[in-house]
């Protein structure tokens, strides 16, 4: 596994530590973040990426930034609170998980004095980022079933250690399984255009001995139909109320051809990534990136570049959770 945590405190718990993935494989740099402007960028830059990841940026972020600029000042950091959160809401829209997590610290601020607010603000925090950690290893308990020995899957983009404070949501019970014993292979998709699979799936799963292929995005149907693929685990940055789920661009053509060629495809996510209060994937409000991320294009050439796609709740075999594998309607309450 990881020996440097993909996002957390740092030493002296004064700034949010994370792994900037816009330089893995070739180099590993950590990098302290204090103030909101850089926790921003990093954020809408992808140098802390994965709805659960970033997270607990935001949370940890909102905390260390508020004591920063406020001087520890309780009240000066009860009237920056609504600005700073609602920067952070904004870096990155489809990703429940973001506001999910800011607005929970939004409520705790509102249960305490301003004497205590700082203070309670980072004991949220790091609650949220110990709960993500659980969760992670709740999921890996869950899924090691889908997992028997010698079983071969796929999976796009990166939902492992990287996208989580944890061991991962998608690679969780990949993990679990190769912690038991049991042989596993993973076939990554490049993940164009950031090539998230290649990059930083393939690193963090060959550092822990797990054997992993990259192929193209596009050879992903082709490995299907030659019926070298036993399940796919695909991560979720949303999943709405009906069960239709956004994720990586992608992931919707992946989930198309696994049904074509009897491929059980589960998405596995948190809890706290469904969303019931977006009742479709109709309603869910897709991130669009720049042109410059598909690299050097004709001059005048436009780009239609969407950072998710959403797939049906009809292709997706199962919901694998902390809670369990589920299936919609989803009637646990969601907290």
């Amino acid at each position: 596994m990881l020996t440097i945590p993909a996002v957390g405190w740092s030493p002296d718990t004064r700034a949010l530590r994370i792994l900037d993935q816009r330089l893995l494989p070739t180099q590993e740099v950590v990098r302290d973040l204090q103030r909101l402007p850089e926790i921003l960028d990093a954020i809408r830059t992808l140098a802390v990426r994965g709805a659960p990841a970033i997270g607990v940026a935001a949370a940890i972020g909102l905390a260390v930034a508020l004591e920063q600029e406020s001087d520890g000042a309780g009240d000066i950091a009860r009237r920056l609170l609504p600005d700073y959160a609602a920067h952070l809401i904004a870096a990155r829209p489809t990703a429940v998980n973001l506001a999910w997590a800011v607005e929970r610290m939004v409520r705790c601020a509102a249960l305490v004095t301003d004497d205590a607010l700082l203070d309670r603000l980072r004991v949220e925090a790091e609650v949220i980022r110990q709960e993500d950690v659980a969760m992670c290893s709740a999921i890996g308990r869950h899924g090691l079933s889908l997992i028997p020995d010698g079983a071969r899957v796929l999976t796009h983009c990166n939902a492992g250690a990287l996208a989580t404070a944890g061991i991962g949501t998608a690679l969780a019970p990949v993990y679990t399984a190769h912690a038991a014993g049991r042989l596993v292979t993973v076939y990554a998709d490049e993940t164009r255009p950031l090539r998230q699979g290649a990059r930083l799936t393939a690193w963090e799963l060959s550092r822990a001995g797990i054997n992993v292929t990259v192929l193209p995005d596009g050879a992903a149907a082709s490995l299907l139909a030659l019926q070298q693929i036993d399940l796919v685990i695909v991560g979720a940055d949303r999943i709405t109320a009906n069960g239709d789920v956004a994720n990586k661009v992608g992931t919707y053509g992946v989930a198309l051809a696994a049904k074509a060629h009897g491929i059980p495809f589960y998405v596995a996510a948190p809890w706290s990534t469904i969303d019931p209060a977006t009742p479709t994937g109709r309603d869910i409000i897709i991130e669009y990136r720049d042109r410059d991320e598909l690299g050097e294009l004709p001059p005048g050439v436009s780009a239609w570049n969407p950072a998710f796609d959403v797939t049906p709740r009809h292709l997706v075999t199962a919901y694998l959770t902390d809670r369990g594998l589920v299936s919609p309607p989803f009637t646990l309450s969601v907290s």
